[in-house]
């Protein structure tokens, strides 16, 4: 631009564009709240982590033990129990080649419908008459005791057994001897040497010989595969009656099966199937029973008949009855196996809501804020659903991931169940704490309240009212909820109650502590009977949720409690006593074994008894009834029956006769056998045809000598009786032995076979053959003869106590025990959190007048202690009203692994001790939290200055 002056000026530049005005973009809520509180945020994920795996790990567990113990189970009882065995008849033309395609159309159809076992499986054939060995040279254990043969053709024996001198036998000559190998151990023990013809008589025209053609040992004679199978490896042991005599098995070759078929008329083939327990699943039982049944009888087995051309094909099996037996074992713990998870849901649930409640505390005035500014209860609730999805749906992924890994089941469907519906609550339960802010205040302890927690202990009283009045349930009903629920819902109206009466009994206390001189109890039970915003009534959760764990923990401990006393008691009874001896019909133990005997280290009480179990009582009008008769010394007898806890009596009243030494002889009646006869005086007639007239000295409901209820008894003192029956006094008839105390039964079995069986001839001998089978058999400690036994209640209790079902129903309760107090823990120190803010303020304007740090310790523990000692009573009294008021309803059988008729009854000890470690862990939880957080927040407070 050009001035007049002849100057120039520049032209001035445009103003610049107004830029265009940006929309306000509000700052993502979820990613600012995490940011503002990331501690919070990761406490809340890591509760929604244990909350969500516990749920998904319990049902995992439950079913990993309800399958390891049906697993067990039926493993333990042997393939000769867990087989599918199918048989026909020995056909001509039948050879090793025939069966074992037989074999292989079996595996092919049966295996498809059961997990089948192949390292067990066995198919030959067997001849089931045993045949006499007449070769003067053999050993006999007495003139009549010729040693027995029976034989069989087995597939793989050369896999399982080491020839040891000669060969195998091959197929059978047209006309000649059966080619047999038989084991080392059973040629050495009858005098058999390799190319012995053995002469078994004749069948008819046929004469029945064999000849030895190799003798062998078996490589392992533990395998399952010699199972049923005779006597393969060594020489056995029979006894009937005096005589003994041995017998084992020989084997013949695949070839020889028609000849086999000569020897005995009665060839069977024979295919052993064994289910393979390790594939047994406890949900699966009822179809497993269902298939077995099939081919046992039904459409199986017309398919296998369909498929072989056999017509005369036939199976058997005892896993129906076995799986049966599971089954209702199975359904009788699973209550009780379902009450500790119960209870630890329960303590879990109440831990959300107190960590909904500590959340809600600490964003109360956030929250009040936005509903100032106009803050709509929607928005503001999808909001917070956002924030909490964001925080707990990783953790509670990751919680069921580790609990379906680390816990490995094929059942999966409840656990996830589980664990969705714990994630939900974990999310929408802060939400909802949320929402009830901008519902309008009430007043604490309204009608409300009132209503709601009757309402609660009117379901209380029906649940337990319906479970004593039906107990556990239907067999086959499978868990009973309410029975399971029960329990819970008594702890739940323990702690509705204990939340009214705690802060009055509190209040009271710091009334009394206030007429004192310290200030510091006083101020800690005032605190105690107030929660942090001031109100009368503080919340009830934390109390209620230490109140389920104790009653939990203590219901579970007098279950297992009774249990190992039931065990106990059930071992004593069937034992009849601490241990005894038995001995066969024809034996009787010699005085000087039952003086030894008596003379143990440990030994309190011991006595012979005589048993005659085909006695007969003739009542006064001439009726007759069959009983059993029992030959005692009165006085040790009384104590063992003490001690026993059955058929206890007077001895005073077995040890004078009435009438003197003609008169009745006083003896003790089984109840049923008291009714039965008439009065008078009746008599006792033995076999012998020897009578006694008796007098009714007392009447009792069981006795030791004879456990089994559904027989009548009669108890009589041996002295009287010996002068009316001839044949006690003419020889000392004692043929069991009976003892209490703490008596080793290995020493009782050594003496037995030193002072009882070595002194006869015939015994002694047996005694040796027992001791050289038990070493071939690899035992470390040698048996006894047939009939002689010795009983011990502490090896039925180990034998009773070795039930999986019980381990794995005690391993659940322990589980869920701990649990539960890690939970109650939990609850207490969210509770000392939520009240933290107010109770450093107060500790901090009394820190300014001179508190002492150990003062506020004090203060701190007299604030927790009374909601921590009142949980613990109310949970020990809730436990033990539950057991008091649920006991009649469950079945312990199955937990102690026989049948009992004892129930649940209210004991104090095993209430007590969980009780006392769970008060104990809590209260160190508090002092713990107090001196890691308290100095801190109180040294901040008074930096700070006080909250206004």
């Amino acid at each position: 631009m050009t001035t007049k002056a002849g100057t120039t000026v520049p032209t001035p530049a445009p103003p610049p564009a107004p830029e265009p005005a940006r929309a306000h973009r509000p700052a993502p809520w979820v990613g600012t709240r995490l940011r503002a509180m990331p501690l919070a945020a990761l406490l809340t994920a890591a509760l929604a982590l244990v909350t969500v795996f516990l749920a998904a790990a319990f049902p995992r567990i439950a079913d990993r033990n309800a399958d390891s113990a049906l697993q067990e189970f039926t493993r333990g009882l042997g393939t000769n129990v867990t087989n599918l065995e199918v048989t026909s008849g020995l056909a001509p033309g039948d050879d090793g080649a025939a069966l074992e395609a037989l074999q292989r159309k079996f595996d092919a159809q049966i295996g498809r419908q059961l997990p089948l076992s192949a390292s067990a499986q066995v198919h030959g054939t067997r001849i089931k008459t045993e045949r006499k060995m007449f070769n003067p040279g053999f050993t006999r254990l007495s003139d009549r005791a010729v040693p027995g043969l029976g034989l069989f053709y087995l597939h793989g024996l050369a896999d399982r057994a080491t020839l040891t001198a000669g060969t195998w036998p091959g197929p059978a000559p047209v006309d000649g001897p059966l080619p047999i190998a038989l084991s080392q151990q059973a040629a050495e023990a009858i005098n058999i040497k390799v190319g012995d013809v053995i002469e078994s008589g004749t069948d008819g025209p046929v004469a029945l010989r064999t000849t030895v053609t190799g003798l062998y040992r078996v490589n392992d004679p533990q395998d399952p595969f010699w199972e049923g199978l005779g006597c393969p490896s060594r020489a056995c042991l029979g006894v009937k009656g005096e005589d003994a005599w041995y017998w084992t098995s020989g084997f013949v070759d695949g070839g020889s099966l028609t000849a086999l078929a000569r020897w005995g008329s009665s060839g069977q083939n024979f295919w052993r199937l064994p289910v393979d327990p390790g594939s047994l699943r406890a949900d699966e039982l009822d179809h497993t029973r269902e298939v077995l049944g099939s081919y046992t009888a039904g459409p199986g087995m017309t398919a296998l008949i369909d498929a072989t051309l056999r017509a005369d094909l036939h199976a058997t099996s005892l896993m129906p009855d076995v799986l049966a037996r599971a089954t209702a074992r199975y359904q009788a713990a699973a209550p009780l196996g379902a009450i500790g998870p119960a209870g630890v849901a329960g303590v879990a649930v109440v831990v959300l809501c107190l960590a909904a409640a500590l959340s809600t505390d600490r964003r109360t005035a956030e929250i009040r804020l936005l509903q100032a500014r106009g803050g709509s209860r929607t928005g503001v609730l999808l909001r917070l659903l956002g924030e909490g999805a964001v925080t707990v749906l990783p953790a509670a992924v990751l919680g069921t991931a580790l609990a379906l890994v680390l816990l490995p089941t094929p059942r999966w469907g409840t656990p996830v169940l589980l664990a969705l519906a714990v994630t939900l609550l974990a999310i929408l339960v802060f939400p909802v704490r949320a929402a009830l802010l901008w519902a309008r205040p009430r007043a604490a302890g309204g009608w409300r309240r009132m209503v709601g927690e009757l309402a609660v202990l009117a379901v209380t009283a029906a649940a337990v009212a319906e479970v004593r009045r039906r107990g556990v349930g239907h067999p086959g009903s499978g868990v009973d909820p309410l029975l399971v629920a029960a329990p819970l819902l008594l702890a739940v109206s323990g702690g509705l109650l204990l939340a009214r009466i705690e802060p009055v009994v509190v209040g009271w206390l710091a009334a009394l502590a206030g007429r004192g001189r310290g200030l510091v109890g006083f101020l800690g039970l005032v605190r105690a009977a107030r929660d942090n915003s001031g109100r009368r009534r503080p919340s009830a959760l934390p109390l209620l949720a230490l109140l389920i764990a104790v009653t939990a923990t203590g219901f579970g401990a007098t279950v297992l409690d009774t249990v190992d006393h039931s065990r106990a008691r059930a071992a004593r009874l069937s034992t009849g006593g601490d241990v005894s001896v038995s001995v066969p019909l024809y034996a009787n133990l010699p005085e000087a074994f039952t003086k030894a005997a008596g003379e143990l280290p440990g030994v309190r009480a011991a006595t012979g008894a005589w048993i005659e179990e085909r006695a007969t009582f003739v009542g006064a009008d001439r009726e007759t009834a069959e009983a059993v008769l029992v030959v005692v010394e009165p006085e040790a007898y009384a104590e063992i029956s003490r001690t026993v806890g059955v058929g206890g009596y007077d001895p005073a009243r077995l040890t004078a006769a009435p009438g003197g030494k003609d008169g009745p002889v006083p003896a003790l009646f089984s109840r049923d056998l008291a009714a039965h006869l008439a009065s008078g005086a009746p008599q006792v007639r033995t076999p012998s045809g020897s009578q006694m007239a008796t007098s009714v000295a007392g009447i009792v409901t069981a006795t030791p000598a004879f456990p089994d209820p559904g027989k009548p008894f009669v108890v009589v003192p041996a002295g009287p009786a010996a002068e009316h029956l001839p044949e006690l006094k003419r020889s000392n008839r004692v043929n069991k032995w009976f003892a209490v105390g703490d008596v080793d039964p290995d020493r009782v079995r050594a003496l037995l076979r030193e002072r009882a069986i070595g002194s006869g001839e015939l015994l002694g001998r047996v005694a040796k053959l027992i001791d050289a089978e038990a070493t071939a058999a690899g035992k470390t400690t040698a048996g006894l003869p047939p009939g002689y036994v010795v009983h011990s209640s502490r090896e039925k209790i180990a034998e009773l106590a070795g039930d999986p079902v019980q381990h794995a129903a005690g391993r659940l309760f322990w589980y869920s025990g701990f649990a539960a107090a890690g939970f109650a823990l939990l609850a207490v120190l969210l509770t000392l959190l939520r009240a933290a803010p107010d109770r450093t303020a107060v500790l901090a304007r009394l820190r300014t007048m001179g508190l002492r740090p150990r003062q506020g310790l004090v203060l701190i523990i007299a604030e927790a202690l009374p909601q921590t000692l009142a949980a613990a009573v109310g949970g020990g009294l809730v436990a033990l009203a539950a057991v008091a008021l649920l006991g009649g309803a469950f079945d312990l059988s199955a937990l102690v692994g026989a049948t009992v008729g004892e129930t649940l009854a209210p004991a104090v000890l095993p209430v007590l001790l969980p009780t006392a470690g769970l008060a104990l862990v809590v209260g160190l939880g508090v002092v713990l939290e107090t001196l890691v957080a308290g100095r801190r927040q109180i040294a901040t407070e008074l930096r700070a200055g006080e909250r206004q």
